[in-house]
């Protein structure tokens, strides 16, 4: 009977705690914090001076803080899946133990106690149980800290599932203001009126980005001279923000899947992501064109353009001058459905990103390389 038992102490005893890591819970609190934060936002938004501004930098704070939220909530999963792993493991075991336990305790027969080896070896199975008790205790305590941590993940994945919901309706909420709010504004400034007859012959002559692109500085009409033009963003090259949260699924001259070679990126974003202009910038074409769906063409400088391509819906007219940050379009997907956006499964693999969204830099009619521009990593 001894025998057993130190059998199964040393088992249980062997097992170690699982690796040292971040604590997924905190993680998950501090996303949510970040969601109540952007709800805050949007309050005020209502009666802000710029609503626009107001608005976008809440859609922002709600984009950043659900991603947070995702994260976190991916790894409580994770976590709350190990240590219940590792209860289920330790059932049988901790099973085995208390039932010789418990027939210690019950038995009246005092042979029950001896060691084959004689009284040298009970005694010597008895100082190793002595020993053994304190170690036992403590892995007593771990599985029940185990349990209690098992609990508290899934108390709080619950209550960050709710949050989810709550505050992508929120996001829906500053969306739909957004739209709103763009089509109330009156205010921005215009560098140029653009001659819409003569765009649409470049259309329908143009069979690709580079002739269009090319064309774009023969149709400006009317140049407004008392609206400064954008200053040089040499300076700031390499460190320019992407206009979107998301995530680079083609890099600069990668083919794609129908081995067609092109010199922008590739973002993949989440349903109804903002697009925001990176720098201040003049717009020379906002609209459909050819197969690249929405299009807007934004100067930086005089001889620099940015495209952006792919969006949704769309801001602002061709000759307007935005400021760094201000909304230029929002990304496609299923307004109102929050199925996809609760989900947590896949969003490292870009599999809950399912927008895309081109974007191309060129300098002097000449592609160049988005990342010697923007700030491009894993996630934008």
């Amino acid at each position: 009977m001894i025998r057993h038992i130190v059998l199964l102490c040393s088992y249980l005893l062997a097992a170690t705690p699982l690796a040292a890591q971040s604590d997924p819970a905190s993680e998950a609190r501090a996303a949510m914090a970040l969601v109540s934060d952007a709800a805050i936002q949007l309050d005020a938004a209502e009666g802000a001076r710029n609503r626009v501004k107001a608005l976008t930098e809440t859609i922002q704070a709600f984009e950043t803080g659900l991603g947070a939220m995702r994260t976190g909530l991916r790894e409580v999963a994770i976590r709350e899946a190990q240590l219940s792993a590792r209860l289920q493991t330790r059932d049988t075991e901790v099973a085995q133990l208390l039932a010789v336990l418990q027939s210690i305790g019950t038995t009246g027969t005092p042979t029950a106690l001896l060691h084959p080896q004689g009284p040298t070896g009970t005694a010597r199975a008895g100082m190793l149980l002595a020993e053994l008790t304190p170690a036992l205790n403590q892995r007593a305590d771990q599985l029940r800290q185990d349990l209690e941590d098992v609990q508290t993940l899934q108390m709080l994945q619950t209550d960050a599932a709710n949050r989810l919901s709550d505050g992508l309706r929120q996001l829906q909420e500053a969306r739909a203001a957004l739209n709103q709010a763009m089509a109330n504004r009156t205010d921005l400034p215009s560098r140029f009126t653009a001659d819409p007859v003569r765009t649409a012959i470049l259309i329908a002559s143009t069979e690709t980005l580079d002739g269009f692109a090319s064309g774009l500085s023969e149709i400006v009409s009317e140049e407004n001279l008392s609206v400064e033009t954008p200053l040089s963003i040499e300076a700031e090259a390499g460190s320019l923000p992407l206009p979107v949260q998301g995530l680079i699924l083609r890099r600069s001259g990668e083919a794609d899947a129908a081995g067609v070679v092109r010199p922008g990126v590739l973002i993949a974003t989440r349903p109804r992501a903002i697009v925001t202009t990176p720098v201040a910038a003049t717009i020379r074409y906002s609209g459909p064109l050819l197969d690249f769906g929405n299009v807007m063409i934004l100067e930086p400088q005089s001889d620099t353009l940015f495209v952006l391509a792919g969006m949704d819906v769309i801001y602002g007219e061709a000759g307007q001058v935005l400021a760094s940050g201000t909304p230029v379009g929002l990304m496609g997907g299923p307004e109102g459905s929050l199925s996809g956006e609760l989900s947590t499964d896949g969003d490292d693999a870009g599999t809950e990103r399912p927008e895309t969204l081109y974007m191309e830099v060129r300098k002097n009619n000449i592609p160049q390389n988005p990342e010697d521009w923007f700030k491009i990593g894993k996630d934008g």
